[in-house]
C-alpha cells in the first residue's frame, strides 16, 4: 500500500474525514496534491463540527497550531478546547444568532493548557443528511499583545487626566477629618457624633480611590457575572467630581438591573471613556443622561450628551486608532472601546442628535 493512501486509511480508521471530502463530496473538485498542499502549508484551523458542537473535521493546521493531531480531537466536543469563561457566551451567542456568518474572540487551550488567544468566523450550514457548523480560526496572540499596550497606555492617560478632579474631591473629607482631629484633640465633647461623620468622610475616600486603583490594575480577562447598574454607578461615582468641576449634570435612568458575562474592569474602562468624553464635549456645562434598558436578549445603554454633535465626515473615523478631533488627545479611547465589546460580543452605535449633542449607544448580550 503507497504511504498516501495508507495515510487516508489511517485517518478512515480514526474516523476523521478524508482530505479531499467531506461526507463523500470533493472539495471544488480540486487536484490531491493541492488539496494536500493547502492543508499542510495553511496557518489558519479549518474545522466542521455537528449541530451539537462535536469535532467532525479539522484540518492539520491544529497540530500547528494548538500541538492536537486531527484524529484526536475527532469526535470530541469542541467546547472541551475553549476557555471555561468563553463557553456560555459561545453557547448564549449561538443560539440566539440567525444571520451568519459570525466573528468570535475567543481563547483555547493547546495540549499544554496554554491559553492562546483565537478570532473565529463561523457560519451555520444545513447539509442534505444533517445542519454542521464551519468556521475557520486564525491565532490572534500577537495582535493581543499590542493591543493590551496601547489598553495600559490608554488607562494611565485617563488616570492622568481625572487625578486633578479626584484631589479635589479628596481633599474636602481631609479637611473635615483635620478639623474633627484637632476637635478631639482639644477635649470637646460629643466625640461619638463626630466618630460617625469622620467614618463616612474615609468611606467617601475610599470609594473615589478604588474606582481609580483599578484603572492602573494590569490588563487581564477575567470574566464574571456582573450587574449593569452596580458597574455604571461605579463610573459615575468616579466621575462625579470631573462633572461637578465643568458644572455638569449626570443623569441616570436605570431599566432591568441586566446580569453580563463581562470582565468587570474592562466593562467599567469602557463607559469611563465615553462618559469622559461627553464632559470633554461639554467644557460649559450641561447635562448627559445615562439611559439603560433590556431587549430581546441584549442590554443597552445611551449615553447622550449634549455638546456640538459630530460632524458627518468625522463619525465613520471615530472608531479608527489615533484619529481624534481634540488637541490633547490620544485617538485610542473609542478604538479601545470597540475592542473591548468585541471581545464581548457587543458592538458601539455612534449617532447624532436631531437637536443637540450625540448618543454612544452600547449593546451587550445578557446571561440568560
Amino acid at each position: 500500500m503507497k504511504e498516501d493512501d495508507y495515510s487516508r486509511e489511517k485517518q478512515k480508521k480514526a474516523g476523521s474525514f478524508d482530505l479531499m471530502s467531506f461526507d463523500g463530496r470533493t472539495f471544488a473538485g480540486l487536484p490531491e496534491p493541492m488539496l494536500k498542499w493547502i492543508d499542510q502549508n495553511g496557518f489558519d484551523i479549518v474545522f466542521v463540527c455537528d449541530d451539537e458542537g462535536m469535532i467532525q473535521y479539522t484540518s492539520s493546521s491544529i497540530t500547528r497550531m494548538l500541538g492536537y493531531l486531527p484524529e484526536e480531537v475527532h469526535g470530541t466536543s469542541s467546547l472541551a478546547y475553549l476557555d471555561p469563561c468563553d463557553v456560555p457566551v459561545l453557547r448564549n451567542r449561538i443560539n440566539s444568532t440567525t444571520e451568519w456568518p459570525q466573528r468570535f474572540h475567543l481563547t483555547a487551550l493547546d495540549n499544554r493548557g496554554k491559553h492562546i488567544w483565537m478570532e473565529a468566523s463561523i457560519s451555520f450550514v444545513e447539509a442534505s443528511d444533517a445542519p454542521y457548523y464551519i468556521g475557520v480560526a486564525k491565532d490572534v496572540s500577537d495582535k493581543k499583545e499590542i493591543e493590551e499596550m496601547m489598553f495600559r497606555s490608554e488607562k494611565m492617560s485617563v488616570a492622568g487626566q481625572l487625578a486633578a478632579g479626584i484631589a479635589h474631591e479628596i481633599r474636602n473629607p481631609l479637611t473635615s477629618l483635620k478639623g474633627f482631629l484637632q476637635l478631639i484633640q482639644a477635649g470637646i465633647s460629643r466625640k461619638e457624633e463626630y466618630y460617625k461623620i469622620m467614618v463616612e468622610e474615609i468611606e467617601k475616600i475610599e470609594t473615589i480611590t478604588s474606582e481609580l486603583l483599578f484603572i492602573s490594575k494590569p490588563v487581564a480577562e477575567n470574566k464574571e457575572t456582573e450587574t449593569i447598574h452596580e458597574m455604571l454607578q461605579d463610573v459615575i461615582t468616579l466621575l462625579y467630581s470631573q462633572a461637578r468641576l465643568q458644572n455638569v449634570q449626570i443623569n441616570f435612568e436605570k431599566g432591568q438591573n441586566s446580569s453580563l458575562l463581562c470582565d468587570r474592569s474592562q466593562i467599567k474602562q469602557l463607559f469611563i471613556n465615553l462618559i469622559k468624553n461627553a464632559l470633554e464635549e461639554m467644557p460649559n456645562g450641561g447635562k448627559i443622561d445615562i439611559r439603560q434598558r433590556q431587549a430581546d436578549g441584549v442590554c443597552i445603554v445611551d449615553v447622550v450628551d449634549e455638546g456640538p454633535g459630530i460632524p458627518d465626515n468625522v463619525l465613520e473615523k471615530l472608531k479608527e486608532p489615533f484619529f481624534t478631533t481634540k488637541k490633547e488627545g490620544t485617538g485610542l479611547g473609542l478604538m479601545i472601546c470597540t475592542q473591548i465589546l468585541e471581545k464581548h460580543n457587543g458592538r458601539l452605535d455612534i449617532l447624532r442628535n436631531e437637536t443637540i449633542g450625540s448618543t454612544f449607544s452600547v449593546f451587550l448580550p445578557v446571561m440568560n
